[in-house]
């Protein structure tokens, strides 16, 4: 495993857009949090928002201890050659507190907001890979090893992940999925699992809260698939979800509560556990919350 990723084992990190909220110059102020908290990793997308690699770059910059990595970077927004070139420099630039998440993001986004064409997922990520090991890098950091992890879900992409790269991250699952992605991975590979938390507040409030983060994802097929696996079924996927889906996919309560979940996922085979707060509003920085809760969670 590589040294990078063998730090986040057992840890705890943050899964953010939040970070989109604010101007360049004030990121800081999340990873200065982040860091106080004792978080150890913050993972951050690739959507409506700041292209991943020039994201990475700021927020690495503006921390010390933290590892950045995209969960994910979409394929789709760059050639390997581009994004093989991209990750060496920030490993290099960062004493390796760089992880290249890759995924093949949704249709959606890649017809309708791109212009592209969606491919098969597997034969377009193990493609992408192909591209990515053969690339031509020839500034100075051409031989920095960069630990890459693949967005998964089934079995199939868990698999490709395990045989092509470092490991996975798994997003919107519950500690059932993530018994199923350890045996699918083997026991050495490396997998992050996403769970979403709302801290606190009453259950009208958390359902509101969840309702409103479930509501692009339940448009969403690579989702709806992940779940039907998982024993959900139609009547769950209506838009924001069923409180049932809430109720699973969203871990409501104090630090402790949100300890427990992440137990949870940590002994059913996860290395690395990323919360995902949401706050009153899908683009509210929730600095307090993050303070409440590394201070609970991260001296475990």
């Amino acid at each position: 495993m590589h040294p990078t990723l063998e730090r986040l084992r057992g840890t705890v990190g943050i899964w953010t857009h939040a970070c989109e909220s604010l101007l360049p110059g004030r990121v800081g102020e999340v990873t200065s949090q982040l860091e106080v908290a004792g978080f150890r990793a913050l993972w951050v997308p690739e959507a409506y928002g700041r292209e991943a690699m020039t994201g990475a770059q700021l927020l690495l910059e503006r921390s010390s201890d933290l590892v950045v990595a995209t969960g994910i970077a979409s394929i789709y927004a760059r050639d390997a050659m581009a994004a093989a070139s991209a990750a060496r420099t920030l490993a290099a630039a960062s004493d390796d507190r760089f992880v290249l998440g890759l995924g093949v993001s949704h249709r959606p986004l890649v017809e309708r907001v791109r212009g592209g064409v969606y491919d098969p997922p597997l034969a377009a990520m193990s493609s992408y890979l192909d591209a990515l090991e053969g690339a031509a890098v020839l500034s100075a950091e051409r031989d920095v090893v960069v630990p890459t992890v693949l967005a998964a879900l089934g079995p199939k992409m868990l698999h490709l992940a395990a045989d092509r790269t470092g490991g996975a991250l798994s997003y919107l699952v519950t500690a059932a999925h993530t018994g199923r992605a350890r045996e699918a991975l083997g026991p050495d590979a490396f997998l992050a699992v996403e769970q979403s938390v709302v801290l606190g507040e009453g259950r009208d409030e958390f359902l509101r809260r969840a309702h409103e983060h479930l509501n692009i994802y339940t448009g969403l097929e690579n989702y709806r698939a992940s779940w039907r696996r998982l024993g959900f079924g139609d009547e769950d996927f209506v838009r924001g979800g069923s409180e049932r889906l809430c109720d699973a996919l969203v871990v409501h309560g104090d630090a402790a509560a949100i300890g427990r979940r992440v137990d949870e996922h940590l002994d059913a085979g996860a290395d690395h556990v990323c919360l995902q707060v949401l706050g009153a509003t899908l683009s509210d920085v929730p600095l307090r919350e993050w303070g409440g809760l590394g201070s609970q969670l991260t001296s475990r």
